[in-house]
């Protein structure tokens, strides 16, 4: 039997790859498999460890490189975007373990 916090995550889950399919298609990135737990994973990284507003920007930016990186041509889209969530993971650690310091 799912308990109720369960059958919430189930759902959220489902909204959640509906909308990247809806949003893919929309922005023209047909048939890009997002790894939604990887991307909100990094948000909430970047959400604790540096300020919350940080969430939204560090994927954003990370995006971007990761979109800069594949239109090169050196690297897969795939090898791009995980090279990019690395990096700013990484970041997002030294600059908690810097404030940690401070």
């Amino acid at each position: 039997m799912m308990s109720n916090s369960d059958a919430d995550r189930e759902k959220d889950d489902e909204i959640l790859r509906a909308w990247s399919v809806q949003l893919t298609d929309a922005l023209e990135v047909h048939g890009l498999d997002v790894d939604i737990k990887s991307v909100l994973g990094l948000a909430g990284r970047a959400a604790h460890g540096v300020l919350r507003p940080a969430a939204p920007l560090t994927t954003f930016v990370a995006g971007y490189a990761a979109g800069i990186a594949a239109a090169s041509g050196d690297v897969t889209p795939e090898a791009a975007v995980s090279a990019a969530l690395d990096r700013a993971f990484q970041l997002c650690r030294e600059h908690a373990a810097a404030a940690e310091q401070a």
